[in-house]
């Protein structure tokens, strides 16, 4: 199965953090744009593995 989930980036002097404002507390880091987005993107899986049926 296949989610789209919004992402909200933002750079700061230590590199970048995102979220994704539909899936409370999911956020995560990185040194770089591609390594946040690969980091992000791994959360947000591993989020959506966690809900249960009637969640989705």
């Amino acid at each position: 199965m296949s989610y789209k989930v919004s992402v909200v980036i933002e750079k700061d002097e230590y590199g970048y953090y995102a979220y994704c404002p539909e899936l409370q507390g999911c956020q995560s880091q990185g040194d770089t744009l591609e390594e946040t987005l690969a980091n992000i993107k791994e959360a947000a899986e591993a989020y959506i593995e966690t809900l249960s049926p009637r969640d989705n």
